[in-house]
Protein backbone atom coordinates (compact mmCIF):
# COMPACT_ATOMS: atom_id res chain seq x y z
CA UNK A 1 0.00 0.00 0.00
CA UNK A 2 0.93 3.51 -0.29
CA UNK A 3 0.25 6.66 1.34
CA UNK A 4 -1.20 9.14 -1.54
CA UNK A 5 -1.84 13.16 -1.45
CA UNK A 6 -5.32 12.29 -2.16
CA UNK A 7 -5.54 9.73 0.47
CA UNK A 8 -4.35 12.77 2.91
CA UNK A 9 -7.33 15.29 1.22
CA UNK A 10 -9.83 12.21 2.29
CA UNK A 11 -8.79 12.41 5.96
CA UNK A 12 -8.69 16.43 5.86
CA UNK A 13 -12.29 16.22 4.60
CA UNK A 14 -13.36 13.06 7.69
CA UNK A 15 -11.94 15.63 10.20
CA UNK A 16 -13.84 18.38 8.45
CA UNK A 17 -17.20 15.92 8.96
CA UNK A 18 -16.27 15.03 12.53
CA UNK A 19 -16.10 18.70 13.17
CA UNK A 20 -12.69 18.94 14.68
CA UNK A 21 -11.34 22.05 15.85
CA UNK A 22 -9.24 24.32 13.41
CA UNK A 23 -6.13 23.47 15.36
CA UNK A 24 -6.76 19.41 15.75
CA UNK A 25 -7.60 19.07 12.13
CA UNK A 26 -4.28 21.07 10.78
CA UNK A 27 -2.01 19.36 13.68
CA UNK A 28 -3.18 16.01 12.33
CA UNK A 29 -3.06 16.84 8.62
CA UNK A 30 0.97 18.07 9.58
CA UNK A 31 1.80 15.13 10.97
CA UNK A 32 0.48 12.82 8.53
CA UNK A 33 2.23 15.07 5.33
CA UNK A 34 5.38 15.11 7.49
CA UNK A 35 5.37 11.31 7.71
CA UNK A 36 4.45 11.50 3.77
CA UNK A 37 7.78 13.26 3.10
CA UNK A 38 9.77 11.59 5.21
CA UNK A 39 8.55 8.34 3.28
CA UNK A 40 9.67 9.83 0.03
CA UNK A 41 7.59 7.15 -2.16
CA UNK A 42 8.62 3.90 -0.10
CA UNK A 43 5.80 0.79 0.02
CA UNK A 44 3.82 1.34 3.61
CA UNK A 45 3.96 -1.01 5.79
CA UNK A 46 4.50 -1.84 9.63
CA UNK A 47 8.01 -2.21 9.65
CA UNK A 48 8.19 1.57 7.81
CA UNK A 49 6.11 2.80 10.43
CA UNK A 50 8.10 1.14 13.35
CA UNK A 51 11.48 2.96 11.74
CA UNK A 52 9.40 6.21 11.43
CA UNK A 53 8.56 5.76 14.96
CA UNK A 54 12.38 5.16 15.97
CA UNK A 55 13.18 8.15 13.96
CA UNK A 56 11.07 10.23 16.09
CA UNK A 57 12.13 8.83 19.43
CA UNK A 58 15.64 9.96 18.20
CA UNK A 59 14.73 13.58 17.26
CA UNK A 60 11.73 14.31 19.87
CA UNK A 61 10.88 14.55 23.61
CA UNK A 62 8.44 11.56 24.07
CA UNK A 63 5.42 13.36 24.78
CA UNK A 64 6.04 14.95 21.15
CA UNK A 65 6.46 11.40 19.48
CA UNK A 66 3.08 10.19 21.16
CA UNK A 67 1.34 13.20 19.81
CA UNK A 68 2.39 12.27 16.53
CA UNK A 69 2.09 8.77 16.56
CA UNK A 70 -1.87 9.23 17.84
CA UNK A 71 -2.19 11.52 14.47
CA UNK A 72 -0.66 8.51 12.28
CA UNK A 73 -3.10 5.97 14.18
CA UNK A 74 -6.20 8.21 13.85
CA UNK A 75 -4.95 8.23 9.71
CA UNK A 76 -3.94 4.63 9.70
CA UNK A 77 -7.65 3.82 11.27
CA UNK A 78 -9.30 6.04 8.98
CA UNK A 79 -8.19 3.92 6.00
CA UNK A 80 -9.12 0.38 7.68
CA UNK A 81 -5.28 0.09 7.83
CA UNK A 82 -5.31 -1.24 11.38
CA UNK A 83 -2.09 -3.84 11.23
CA UNK A 84 0.18 -0.20 10.69
CA UNK A 85 -1.06 1.52 14.38
CA UNK A 86 1.77 1.50 16.63
CA UNK A 87 2.14 1.82 20.48
CA UNK A 88 2.57 4.93 22.57
CA UNK A 89 5.83 5.35 24.37
CA UNK A 90 5.25 4.70 27.84
CA UNK A 91 5.44 7.78 30.17
CA UNK A 92 6.25 8.13 33.77
CA UNK A 93 3.90 10.28 35.02
CA UNK A 94 5.14 13.80 35.95
CA UNK A 95 5.18 14.35 39.84
CA UNK A 96 6.13 17.74 40.05
CA UNK A 97 5.42 21.18 37.84
CA UNK A 98 8.75 22.74 36.84
CA UNK A 99 9.27 25.47 38.68
CA UNK A 100 10.87 27.17 35.50
CA UNK A 101 8.07 26.93 33.89
CA UNK A 102 5.51 27.93 36.04
CA UNK A 103 4.14 31.46 35.76
CA UNK A 104 3.39 33.15 39.82
CA UNK A 105 0.86 35.58 41.03
CA UNK A 106 3.64 38.03 41.01
CA UNK A 107 5.46 37.39 37.73
CA UNK A 108 1.77 37.75 36.61
CA UNK A 109 1.59 41.33 38.63
CA UNK A 110 4.63 42.60 36.59
CA UNK A 111 3.17 41.40 33.25
CA UNK A 112 0.01 43.08 34.16
CA UNK A 113 2.63 46.60 35.21
CA UNK A 114 4.91 46.03 32.27
CA UNK A 115 1.75 46.67 29.82
CA UNK A 116 0.15 49.40 31.59
CA UNK A 117 3.70 51.33 31.06
CA UNK A 118 3.58 50.56 27.31
CA UNK A 119 0.06 51.86 27.35
CA UNK A 120 -1.80 48.65 26.27
CA UNK A 121 -4.49 48.90 27.52
CA UNK A 122 -6.03 45.77 25.40
CA UNK A 123 -3.29 43.33 26.30
CA UNK A 124 -3.75 44.72 30.03
CA UNK A 125 -7.69 43.64 29.79
CA UNK A 126 -6.97 40.35 27.79
CA UNK A 127 -4.41 38.94 30.16
CA UNK A 128 -6.60 39.45 33.14
CA UNK A 129 -9.85 38.06 31.27
CA UNK A 130 -7.90 34.44 30.80
CA UNK A 131 -6.94 34.65 34.35
CA UNK A 132 -9.94 35.81 36.02
CA UNK A 133 -11.99 33.50 34.16
CA UNK A 134 -9.81 30.31 33.49
CA UNK A 135 -10.73 30.52 29.44
CA UNK A 136 -8.89 28.93 27.28
CA UNK A 137 -6.92 31.57 24.53
CA UNK A 138 -8.73 29.99 21.30
CA UNK A 139 -12.30 30.85 23.52
CA UNK A 140 -11.22 34.38 23.54
CA UNK A 141 -14.25 35.22 20.48
CA UNK A 142 -16.36 34.12 23.31
CA UNK A 143 -15.97 37.37 25.40
CA UNK A 144 -18.40 39.39 23.62
CA UNK A 145 -19.97 42.42 24.49
CA UNK A 146 -23.42 40.81 25.01
CA UNK A 147 -21.52 38.63 27.47
CA UNK A 148 -19.88 40.90 29.79
CA UNK A 149 -23.17 42.45 29.91
CA UNK A 150 -24.58 39.29 30.60
CA UNK A 151 -21.93 38.36 33.13
CA UNK A 152 -20.98 35.38 31.52
CA UNK A 153 -20.15 33.45 28.23
CA UNK A 154 -21.36 30.70 26.49
CA UNK A 155 -18.33 28.83 25.11
CA UNK A 156 -18.63 25.94 22.54
CA UNK A 157 -15.13 23.53 22.21
CA UNK A 158 -15.02 20.77 20.31
CA UNK A 159 -18.82 19.90 20.58
CA UNK A 160 -19.37 20.51 24.16
CA UNK A 161 -21.22 23.63 25.75
CA UNK A 162 -20.34 25.40 29.12
CA UNK A 163 -20.81 28.64 30.85
CA UNK A 164 -18.23 30.65 32.45
CA UNK A 165 -19.29 33.55 34.67
CA UNK A 166 -17.16 36.41 34.33
CA UNK A 167 -16.60 38.13 37.31
CA UNK A 168 -18.24 41.30 38.11
CA UNK A 169 -15.04 43.95 38.57
CA UNK A 170 -13.67 42.09 34.87
CA UNK A 171 -17.47 43.01 33.47
CA UNK A 172 -17.00 46.29 35.50
CA UNK A 173 -13.59 46.63 33.08
CA UNK A 174 -14.17 45.56 29.95
CA UNK A 175 -17.65 48.14 29.25
CA UNK A 176 -15.14 50.19 30.26
CA UNK A 177 -12.83 49.30 27.64
CA UNK A 178 -15.81 48.42 24.74
CA UNK A 179 -16.79 52.07 25.60
CA UNK A 180 -13.70 52.90 24.94
CA UNK A 181 -12.94 50.94 21.93
CA UNK A 182 -16.61 51.77 20.56
CA UNK A 183 -17.40 48.10 20.62
CA UNK A 184 -21.15 47.75 21.07
CA UNK A 185 -21.25 43.94 20.16
CA UNK A 186 -19.41 40.89 19.24
CA UNK A 187 -16.24 40.02 20.21
CA UNK A 188 -14.38 42.57 22.87
CA UNK A 189 -10.54 41.76 21.91
CA UNK A 190 -9.96 42.78 18.42
CA UNK A 191 -7.69 43.78 16.01
CA UNK A 192 -7.97 47.17 14.10
CA UNK A 193 -9.54 45.85 11.51
CA UNK A 194 -12.46 44.09 13.80
CA UNK A 195 -11.47 40.71 13.51
CA UNK A 196 -10.79 38.72 16.53
CA UNK A 197 -7.00 38.77 17.70
CA UNK A 198 -5.39 35.17 17.12
CA UNK A 199 -3.02 32.81 19.07
CA UNK A 200 -0.09 33.81 17.36
CA UNK A 201 -0.60 37.18 17.24
CA UNK A 202 -1.62 37.12 21.32
CA UNK A 203 1.71 35.05 21.66
CA UNK A 204 3.22 38.10 20.86
CA UNK A 205 2.24 40.24 22.42
CA UNK A 206 2.75 38.90 25.83
CA UNK A 207 6.52 38.13 24.83
CA UNK A 208 6.96 41.60 24.13
CA UNK A 209 6.53 42.18 28.04
CA UNK A 210 8.92 39.84 29.31
CA UNK A 211 12.54 42.15 29.29
CA UNK A 212 10.56 45.49 30.96
CA UNK A 213 8.75 42.81 33.13
CA UNK A 214 11.85 40.74 34.27
CA UNK A 215 10.16 37.92 33.81
CA UNK A 216 11.96 34.26 31.65
CA UNK A 217 10.11 33.64 28.11
CA UNK A 218 9.73 30.82 29.03
CA UNK A 219 7.04 31.43 31.50
CA UNK A 220 4.94 34.30 29.54
CA UNK A 221 2.17 32.52 26.95
CA UNK A 222 -1.33 32.60 27.06
CA UNK A 223 -1.76 28.90 28.30
CA UNK A 224 0.38 29.76 31.41
CA UNK A 225 -2.72 32.38 32.68
CA UNK A 226 -4.94 29.26 32.51
CA UNK A 227 -2.77 27.46 34.72
CA UNK A 228 -2.03 29.95 37.45
CA UNK A 229 -5.94 30.49 37.47
CA UNK A 230 -6.34 26.86 37.95
CA UNK A 231 -3.43 26.80 40.94
CA UNK A 232 -5.13 29.49 42.53
CA UNK A 233 -8.69 28.03 42.12
CA UNK A 234 -7.75 24.61 43.63
CA UNK A 235 -4.96 26.14 46.83
CA UNK A 236 -8.77 28.08 47.84
CA UNK A 237 -10.82 25.65 47.28
CA UNK A 238 -9.64 22.23 46.93
CA UNK A 239 -12.18 20.63 44.92
CA UNK A 240 -11.07 18.74 41.68
CA UNK A 241 -14.01 17.78 40.14
CA UNK A 242 -15.54 21.77 40.12
CA UNK A 243 -12.06 22.98 38.67
CA UNK A 244 -12.87 20.10 35.66
CA UNK A 245 -15.82 21.86 35.08
CA UNK A 246 -14.72 24.97 35.01
CA UNK A 247 -12.12 24.53 32.65
CA UNK A 248 -13.87 22.12 30.34
CA UNK A 249 -12.15 19.35 30.79
CA UNK A 250 -14.34 16.02 30.05
CA UNK A 251 -11.81 13.91 32.80
CA UNK A 252 -9.85 15.40 36.30
CA UNK A 253 -6.88 13.24 34.98
CA UNK A 254 -6.44 16.45 32.43
CA UNK A 255 -7.33 18.99 35.58
CA UNK A 256 -4.73 17.18 37.99
CA UNK A 257 -1.54 18.35 35.15
CA UNK A 258 -2.83 21.99 36.17
CA UNK A 259 -2.90 21.58 40.24
CA UNK A 260 0.48 20.18 40.34
CA UNK A 261 2.82 21.63 43.02
CA UNK A 262 6.61 22.17 42.28
CA UNK A 263 9.19 20.28 44.02
CA UNK A 264 10.07 22.82 46.36
CA UNK A 265 6.55 23.74 47.55
CA UNK A 266 5.83 19.26 47.95
CA UNK A 267 9.27 19.08 49.73
CA UNK A 268 7.94 21.68 52.21
CA UNK A 269 4.97 20.37 52.55
CA UNK A 270 6.08 17.03 53.86
CA UNK A 271 8.67 18.67 56.51
CA UNK A 272 5.62 20.22 57.80
CA UNK A 273 3.79 16.94 58.39
CA UNK A 274 6.25 16.76 61.98
CA UNK A 275 5.90 12.77 62.04
CA UNK A 276 10.39 12.69 62.77
CA UNK A 277 10.35 12.50 65.96
CA UNK A 278 14.08 14.10 66.73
Amino acid sequence: MRLTKELIQKFRHYLIEEEKSSATLEKYIRDVTAFFVWLTGCELDKMTVLRYKEHLKENYMPASVNSVLSSLNSFFEFNGWHGLKVKMLKIQKQIFAERSKELTKAEYERLLSAATEKKDDRLYYLMQTICSSGIRVSELSAITAEAVKAGKATINCKGKMRVVILPKELCRMLKEYAKEQKITSGPVFVTRTGKPLDRSTIWKMMKALCESAGVSREKVFPHNLRHLFARTFYSIRKDIVRLADILGHSSVNTTRIYTMETYDVHCRQIQELGLLRL
